[in-house]
């Protein structure tokens, strides 16, 4: 699909990277993991209530202290369907920009780009507001017409132009497939489908593509299928994995994505998130737990400033986010973490 656009982008990703820009993520050989924390804006977008601008603005300055280095920072979509995305203009100006850090925004078709352009040129501000853009699409019909209102192919002519000029203006493009596993309405999902979907957005020029486990039925069994199967297509250094912990087995599949050589593993912080066209799925696999898992492995966290993440600050901005929304951190290593340390702050203050 879409394969005569191929030689066109070999050309983008060429001038791309000699402009010293990072795209792929480091080589399958190489055990440095890339987290993409998608907290303030896949995480946010399936609240009932609409999030301040200050407290979205908040979250993004303390993520990337924090040391994360690629952070959505929100969405052009209409307020109308996603509500809790609106103000991302005024959201994306506002925030800090730091260097070495990536503050994509998600683009789900022309006129959501247009406002991206828009916005770029108006404020003339360097490093400027956001310099990455996320399209989207599913690897299931029944999906793309329950979020989009077409089919996976027309979901791919509509993103191709998108693409186009995005990359022209020299944005980086990362693309998305969600229900890489199994989909809410027409159940098992045909990993050639997959694999389809994930080359088509990759013909496009995106520089890395993201396989969604949106419904969280994922096992490391059929995680680890799934990948091998986009592999035929697809260089794994390309790839990416997202995960959903409707089940429990989130982390289980970072390692199972891990173990298939991907390198980029979307995370959000206290595992906000969900689905509004996915019926009863939970949240993104929590950073927190990512971070957590990894610790003492043979794998390291990238982090801007050639540092990490740290795992402290992400377990007190999950809380921190949490309550602004009327809750506890869903993490599991978050809430065992902070649990341990109110516990020293007790027994420290009796020896006092």
């Amino acid at each position: 699909m879409l394969t005569s656009q191929t030689a066109r982008c070999a050309l983008r990703a060429s001038r791309q990277l000699q402009c010293g820009r990072r795209f792929a993520t480091a080589a399958a050989a190489n055990n440095v993991v890339n987290i993409v924390e998608v907290g303030p804006r896949d995480g946010l977008q399936n609240e009932k209530g609409v999030i301040p601008v200050d407290v979205k603005v908040e979250l993004i300055n303390r993520l990337a202290r924090a040391g994360a280095q690629n952070i959505e920072t929100g969405s052009f979509v209409s307020p109308k369907w996603v509500p809790q995305m609106g103000g991302t203009a005024e959201v994306i100006t506002r925030m800090e920009r730091l260097p070495d850090v990536h503050y994509a925004v998600l683009v789900p078709n022309q006129k959501g780009l247009d406002n991206l352009f828009t916005l770029l040129d108006q404020t003339q501000l360097s490093p400027p507001v956001s310099d990455e853009i996320s399209i989207f699409t599913a690897a299931t019909d029944a999906f793309t017409r329950a979020n989009l209102n077409t089919t996976i192919t027309e979901s791919l002519q509509r993103l191709e132009p998108v693409a186009r000029a995005a990359l022209d203006r020299g944005l980086r493009v990362r693309g998305y497939v969600s229900v890489a596993i199994a989909c809410p309405y027409s159940g098992p999902v045909d990993f050639k489908r997959v694999r389809e979907v994930a080359k088509a957005l990759a013909d496009m020029g995106c520089y890395e593509v993201s396989l969604g486990d949106t419904v969280g039925q994922g096992t490391p069994a059929t995680v680890a299928e799934m990948i091998e199967e986009v592999k035929k297509s697809v260089p794994v250094e390309k790839l990416a994995g997202h995960f959903h912990d409707t089940y429990g087995t989130a982390v289980a599949n970072v390692f199972a994505a891990l173990a298939q050589g991907i390198r980029t593993i979307d995370s959000s912080v206290g595992g906000l998130g969900g689905c509004p066209y996915s019926p009863g799925a939970t949240g993104n696999v929590a950073t927190e737990d990512v971070l957590y898992a990894l610790k003492d492995s043979q794998y390291k966290i990238a982090g801007s400033n050639n540092k990490t993440i740290s795992l402290d600050d992400t377990v007190n901005i999950g809380w921190w986010i949490s309550e602004k929304l009327g809750r506890e951190s869903v993490s599991r290593a978050g809430r065992a973490l902070r649990a341990r340390k109110l516990r020293e702050e007790r027994e420290r203050k009796a020896k006092l």
